[in-house]
């Protein structure tokens, strides 16, 4: 009976594990599609094959082949390389690179797209300086599409509130892809991180995308900001020397936050909330990050940009239009202001 049951789970997790091997082929194979659909057809009919075997009492001959089958595939599977030259879509061409020489932090590359449709863009890229010494301010900016628990998060950093430079961790799709969440569980994309001008990297999603996007000024003092900030650079600066792959779970814009913080020595627990993109802002309201005084709902009502995004189209000034507002922006540290919906961490 437990051998029975043994051979069982073993030869269930083999077939599981077979599926799997299907969707890695079909999202990871670099052939022309033709050739990636006969690839994938034949190894589903040897996958079914042996299963059909299994099941008609030849457990030897099934289970030697369905592990033969899949030590070829992880052999494929594990010599898989990230890479940094790929015909890149023009959004993620440049990854954010920077450094920092007597108190001022110079970006090599800050994208500042004029955005027109989602697809189509004035392209400029180029250097810009920051003075630390005036770095006052970080932002959390969540964008949501409507996916359930699927949200892109971004951290903007401000400079005396006059000048802001967003950092996004994103999918570096090539020319003409589209993202795929199923298929970046699958090594389908590598890693960027691109930093970028709020008109660009906001705008984007709450004017021309047409996503709902949230800000929620983040409770941290300017140490622990200049901190983030620079170990942003230092991710930014390793992840342009060794590309790494996207991964839907692992390597995204919320667990590389997260990695970095605590490498920052932040204490945060580990939670569902941080596989769940759109969980963020709960997840940093219950830890304390963000700005106090307010209950959550308060902050999401208050942060909701979207409206003030649009009206703020062609503004110069249009990220302190969007933070009108916005608790902690407008409101000294420690006052709560009196039309706040009730407290309630």
């Amino acid at each position: 009976m437990v051998l029975a049951i043994a051979w069982s789970t073993f030869f269930t997790l083999l077939t599981l594990s077979m599926t799997w091997g299907a969707a890695a082929l079909w999202f990871r194979l670099s052939l022309p599609t033709p050739w990636r659909q006969l690839t994938l057809v034949l190894w589903a009919v040897m996958a079914l094959g042996l299963v059909t075997l299994g099941f008609q009492g030849h457990r030897g001959s099934a289970l030697g082949g369905q592990i033969a089958l899949l030590a070829v595939l992880s052999l494929w599977w594990f010599r898989l390389r990230p890479t940094h030259d790929r015909p890149w879509a023009d959004d993620v061409l440049h990854l954010a690179t920077g450094r920092v020489t007597e108190g001022q932090l110079t970006l090599d590359r800050v994208r500042h797209f004029e955005w027109q449709t989602r697809d189509r863009a004035r392209v400029h890229w180029e250097p810009r300086h920051y003075d630390l010494a005036r770095l006052d301010s970080a932002d959390l900016i969540v964008s949501s599409w409507g996916r359930p628990g699927i949200a892109h998060v971004m951290v903007s950093f401000g400079f005396g509130g006059e000048t802001f430079v967003v950092f996004s961790v994103e999918v570096r799709r090539q020319k003409g892809e589209r993202f795929s969440e199923i298929g970046g569980f699958f090594r389908q994309y590598e890693l960027a991180i691109v930093a970028a001008d709020e008109r660009d990297a906001v705008r984007l999603r709450s004017n021309v995308r047409g996503e709902t996007v949230w800000l929620y000024r983040l409770d941290m003092s300017r140490h622990a900001i200049r901190s983030l900030l620079l170990a942003y650079v230092d991710e930014a600066n390793r992840l342009a020397r060794e590309p790494r792959f996207y991964n839907t779970i692992t390597a995204n814009c919320t667990t590389l936050v997260f990695a970095m913080a605590r490498r920052l020595g932040a204490v945060l627990p580990i939670d569902h909330r941080l596989l769940l993109t759109a969980k963020l802002p709960e997840y940093a309201y219950r830890v304390g990050g963000l700005w106090p005084g307010y209950n959550l709902k308060a902050l999401q009502y208050r942060g909701n940009i979207v409206e003030r995004a649009r009206a703020a189209d062609g503004d110069p000034a249009f990220s302190q239009r969007i933070r009108e507002g916005v608790p902690g922006w407008g409101t000294p540290s420690g006052e709560e202001d009196s039309t706040s919906e009730p407290l309630g961490r």
